[in-house]
């Protein structure tokens, strides 16, 4: 296998592993033949290629990707097509060895090897990993830059086009972001079961729960211990929704929800049954998500709500990012303002303490980050910015900042202020109260982006939760350049 195949995509050598599909002569033949083996995949491609070609969907709804062999015809395609994409071993198990036998004349993208995607290890195979990697849309955020410049080195007459597909891919993709990020309730109202293990993405992501799961993909034999666990949580009342997906088997579903008050929920993650193209990746996630909030009782209202509002919300320009006065106290006591910020790379991240998973990953990868660069790191002040002054007091945000880095300056302040420096870098927040007597005890949803301005206060980039810190140093480092 070329090097090309054996690494995917490699973000931090990416010019030189470009360079061989240059002049390859796909132009002049006036032909250019992508082909992409799942559905949400090819979604996204379509969408990158609107209006230029269609690309060809290998694997359609009569089999699973995980027991995929291609026909004579289906293997003509793939000898015939200038690029290949496919996830990887781990989902199309049974297509390696085809991969390995094609010539050279059709690239391979194995895109679960793209090095700044957020890459999962299998919660069932040890050495494995987790290939739904695309339900946390936020992968798809961060590949699609690499993606369109694929397209446009094959295709260099066409690189406006796929340009400017682009920004209309990452647009829709950045609304659903918004709609999971803020006001997305439907997560936290119950608890839920796996049939089989494919949420562990959308799960980190969006802080959703899920107790257990029965089998691991569809080829994996389910054993009596685990039948009989799973049927013990869902009889105690301890789950109120069990998840499965569409196509997948489920020959001992009578067996678990039988004589319960268990909610089903089927969800479909590959897209079965939905017409491919550009819109599928979009409807497969609305339908999950809200297939995920009615099974776990979730309040649909607010979940309708919260859709709204993101479809209604536009694209906020980039210059308008990070621009205003406003007057915050760090965590030594100390004036934070819009001017005391300036003079180096300021990178900015909205949480609060009690966060408890996101914003310590989000943390850990900054500072993951600051380390790969070395001294260079002195060029970056890394702020976190609290959106619960409520509990994070100065004192609070102290000890909050000895425990990670000393680097990082902790900030707080008035309501009112952290509600308008907020909304100058468009975060949002909210708290969701949790079923108890304490007042103390709720959870804030919250924007778990970092948002980069230069050393004069002009906003740069916003970089989603899940980038690698690897990726994230390359992005700071090109800085310094």
């Amino acid at each position: 296998m070329s090097n090309n195949r054996k690494y995917g995509l490699i973000l931090l050598m990416l010019s030189a592993w470009l360079w061989p599909l240059v002049g390859n002569g796909t132009e002049a033949e006036g032909e250019f033949r992508v082909v992409v083996t799942i559905k949400p995949l090819h979604s996204i491609l379509s969408g990158l290629m609107l209006g230029i070609g269609e690309p060809e969907l290998l694997i359609d709804d009569s089999q699973l990707p995980h027991q995929f062999t291609p026909s004579p015809e289906q293997w003509q395609r793939m000898q015939q097509a200038d690029l290949l994409f496919w996830v990887g071993s781990e989902l199309e198990s049974s297509l390696a060895k085809s991969i390995e036998e094609l010539g050279k004349d059709t690239e391979v993208i194995e895109l679960l090897s793209h090095s700044g995607l957020k890459v999962l290890p299998s919660r069932h195979q040890q050495q494995q990993r987790d290939p739904h990697f695309w339900l946390d849309n936020r992968n798809l955020m961060i590949m699609l830059d690499d993606l369109t410049l694929i397209l446009q080195q094959m295709d260099t007459k066409r690189t406006h086009l796929y340009e400017r597909n682009r920004q209309t891919v990452l647009a829709r993709l950045a609304r659903i972001d918004r709609e999971y990020e803020y006001g997305y309730r439907g997560m936290k109202a119950g608890l839920g079961i796996q049939y089989h293990d494919t949420l562990q993405y959308f799960e980190q992501a969006y802080a959703l729960k899920v107790l257990d799961h029965l089998s691991g993909s569809p080829t994996q034999q389910t054993d009596a211990r685990g039948l009989l666990r799973i049927r013990e949580r869902i009889a105690s009342g301890e789950a109120v929704c069990l998840l499965s997906e569409r196509g997948f088997p489920t020959q001992h579903l009578a067996l678990l929800t039988q004589e319960t008050d268990i909610n089903h929920g089927v969800l479909n993650s590959f897209g079965i049954g939905l017409s491919p193209g550009p819109d599928l990746y979009f409807e497969l996630m609305a339908h999950n998500t809200d297939e995920i909030k009615r099974c776990l009782n979730a309040d649909m209202v607010q979940a309708r709500k919260a859709r709204s509002a993101a479809q209604q919300d536009k694209l906020v320009a980039a210059e308008g990012i990070g621009k205003g006065t406003f007057l915050l106290t760090d965590h030594l006591g100390r004036l934070v303002s819009n001017e005391t910020m300036l003079g180096k790379f300021a990178i900015v991240y909205f949480g609060y303490t009690y966060c408890p998973d996101i914003c310590p990953t989000s943390l850990q990868i900054m500072f993951q980050a600051l380390n790969e660069l070395g001294d260079k790191a002195t060029q970056f002040q890394p702020y976190f910015i609290t959106i619960d002054p409520q509990r994070d007091s100065v004192a609070v945000m102290k000890k909050y900042v000895e425990y990670y880095d000393e680097r990082l300056i902790g900030v707080t302040g008035s309501e009112a202020m952290i509600e308008r420096v907020a909304g100058q870098f468009k975060a949002r927040f909210e708290r969701v109260d949790e079923a108890s007597d304490d007042p103390d005890l709720y959870l804030m949803d919250h924007t778990a982006s970092l948002y980069l301005l230069d050393p004069s206060g002009r906003f740069i980039n916003k970089f989603a939760h899940g980038i690698s810190p690897q990726v994230l140093a390359s992005k700071l480092d090109r800085l310094l350049e």
